[in-house]
């Protein structure tokens, strides 16, 4: 199975709400679209992000891919082992 975002063969992946369902679930609305992501860029982004600016700014992937702290850790992560647990970084702006 291919990540969404960093496009490594990982054995498992999890799924991640565009719009993250905080946004969603109060308000009984469709939790809208996911994508099929490994765990890491899955930590990632919501070490990097609050939901706010994920549900705003980050609800497709091509934005997720184009954002400059998610494009320097899909580079790294890229080149890391699939089969290992990699640990995530929040970085500063």
């Amino acid at each position: 199975m291919q990540c969404e975002l960093c496009e490594r063969d990982v054995e498992k992946l999890t799924v991640h709400h565009l719009v993250p369902r905080q946004k969603t679930k109060r308000k009984n609305e469709d939790p809208g679209p996911t994508i099929n992501i490994c765990s890491a860029c899955h930590r990632q982004i919501h070490t990097l992000f609050d939901n706010t600016r994920l549900a705003q700014e980050l609800n497709c992937v091509e934005r997720l891919k184009d954002e400059p702290q998610m494009q320097k850790f899909l580079s790294w992560v890229k080149k890391q082992d699939p089969a290992r647990r990699v640990k995530v970084h929040r970085t500063s702006n």
